[in-house]
């Protein structure tokens, strides 16, 4: 026996509704189209689904015993069609993103929720994590857009690199705050709270002293910009960050400063060169895209 599926649509629709008409209306066929699937049906099961009593269709035991057995089928085909409406329409999917910690704590969520807002069957992965270990997330597929810093490790990566200028950041009530830009001469002897050694915000710190011939005082040593600002905020010294962790923190208690020379600090948005992006990836890739950019140094 080769049951249609159509079949069965067709005479799950008059049980929920409890008419043709109603079967025909929910299905989107005609009335003929509904009553001859449902006698291709009872031909191929060879016993009669529905009786007519007092003008209404009521459904026989047999009937009754085979919906029990084909709701979950029809139910399930009907979610399937309405996960591929979403896919079209954008509403529905996984969204797979990485970042490094500076954009974890303010901008990377508040844009994914901005963009989570009218996709409500959208399910989220993030997580932050260092630099080195999104790349080999995003080449191996854990993820599908990553943003790290440089350098790229990977040729498997499709890289949308973006610079940025970092500032300095002080105690709220610091005495340099008078200065709107900040130098190493002005800066002589004030403690510094700074990355590791091997950071290029470190490194590039230190050569713009030492090329001012002023030593750079260094007090306390983290890992995490957001822990450097944390210990500004505390009067423990000032820190040279990037701009998301400044413009992302709206607790207070520091004030940030122009510093000359400018420190660069380079980062890239990536995605695998191998694995294409599903529909919504590719979206939040062009969001993520416009939202970096004002933040991207000009050469």
């Amino acid at each position: 026996m080769h049951l249609r599926f159509r079949q069965l649509q067709a005479f799950h629709a008059i049980i929920e509704t409890g008419t043709v008409t109603g079967a025909a209306s929910l299905l989107g066929i005609s009335q003929p189209g509904i009553s001859n699937l449902l006698n291709q049906l009872e031909q191929q099961t060879r016993f009669k689904l529905f009786e007519r009593i007092k003008g209404r269709l009521v459904a026989t035991p047999e009937a009754t015993l085979l919906f029990q057995e084909i709701d979950t089928v029809v139910r399930g085909f009907d979610h399937v069609t309405q996960a591929v409406i979403d896919l079209q329409n954008k509403q529905a999917g996984q969204l797979q993103v990485a970042s490094q910690h500076s954009l974890s704590f303010g901008f990377m969520p508040k844009l994914i929720a901005r963009f989570a807002r009218d996709r409500p069957d959208m399910t989220i992965s993030f997580q932050s994590q260092y630099s080195a270990k999104i790349q080999e997330w995003v080449t191996s597929g854990l993820f599908e857009i990553g943003v790290c810093e440089m350098p790229i490790l990977s040729d498997a990566l499709e890289v949308f690199p973006v610079t940025v200028e970092t500032r300095i950041a002080l105690p709220a009530d610091s005495p340099l705050a008078q200065h709107q830009v900040l130098t190493p001469e002005l800066l002589e002897g004030v403690p510094f709270i700074v990355m590791g050694p091997d950071h290029m915000t470190h490194r590039r710190t230190r050569e713009a002293f030492h090329t001012a011939g002023i030593p750079l005082s260094t007090r306390v040593h983290s890992h995490l910009f957001k822990n450097l600002l944390s210990f500004v905020k505390e009067g423990m010294g000032v820190s040279i960050l990037d701009p998301f962790v400044l413009d992302f923190d709206f607790e207070g208690g520091f004030v940030s400063r122009v510093f000359r020379p400018a420190i660069m600090m380079e980062m890239a948005v990536v995605t695998s060169k191998t694995r294409p992006l599903s529909a919504i990836g590719q979206e939040f890739l062009e969001l993520l895209k416009s939202e970096v950019e004002p933040y991207r140094a000009q050469a």
